[in-house]
């Protein structure tokens, strides 16, 4: 049976750790370290929201950008707007956050939360969900302490996890290596009471079965409910 990187189980994921507090001058902050790819999440919250949302609640919306060197071989810095494939993760961060939020409960304020990767090892846009999730509860938290709000429209926790069909195996969290060989591959976007917010996926080799589309589901519920712990624990504090 073929050994994943560092011997890992195929339903484990990488060493997680989630830092709140790294960006001292933001609302709110999380440095998410998953196995070597480690981002940098902050929230600002800035009064007043964008016209079409006016009279509507608040808006949350998520930006995302690499670091030249996150990558073995130096990528150029994106000077004049973003390329296709950060607009799409930011569409992702932003819709993954505002399903966990209530929008009027937040008021007529724009929060926006930057997720900077400073090392990319696989699972980037995955791991900015799930930390900047913990940057905005900070923010929220820090409102509240302020007297601005009565009490945090975070609804639940959201995270994000990627599993997929590497050497005939289902295997959850995959880092690059795994990610460049995989012949199926999939990120999954859930909720705190399980419902999922996105699914993206797709064969990049073989074809895959509804079996195995079901055992990547299951990977991705579990995978997600241990982040979801972790995020309660980073956060325990303010709450």
């Amino acid at each position: 049976m073929p050994v994943r990187p560092h011997g890992r189980a195929l339903d484990a994921l990488r060493p997680t750790t989630l830092e709140t507090g790294t960006a001292p001058f933001a609302e709110g902050s999380c440095t998410i370290t998953m196995g070597m790819t480690r981002v940098l999440c902050t929230a600002s919250v800035d009064e007043g929201v964008p016209p079409w949302r006016e009279g509507r609640g608040g808006w949350v919306t998520g930006e995302y950008a690499m670091l030249p060197r996150a990558t073995a071989e130096r990528t150029r810095r994106e000077r004049r707007g973003p390329r296709g494939r950060t607009q799409e993760i930011q569409r992702l961060i932003g819709r993954s956050l505002r399903a966990a939020v209530d929008l009027a409960a937040l008021g007529e304020r724009t929060v926006t939360v930057d997720c900077d990767v400073l090392v990319a090892d696989g699972g980037t846009r995955t791991a900015s969900i799930t930390g900047a999730c913990v940057a905005l509860e900070m923010a929220f938290q820090r409102l509240v302490s302020e007297g601005t709000l009565e009490a945090s429209p975070l609804r639940q926790w959201v995270a994000a996890t990627s599993a997929g069909m590497v050497d005939g195996e289902a295997r959850l969290d995959l880092e690059y290596v795994e990610d460049a060989a995989a012949d199926v591959d999939f990120n999954f976007v859930h909720l705190e009471d399980g419902r999922l917010v996105e699914v993206q996926g797709t064969a990049e080799g073989a074809p895959f079965t509804r079996e195995e589309l079901d055992e990547l589901l299951h990977l991705g519920a579990a995978g997600a409910e241990a982040l979801i712990r972790m995020q309660e624990v980073a956060i325990g504090h303010l709450r």
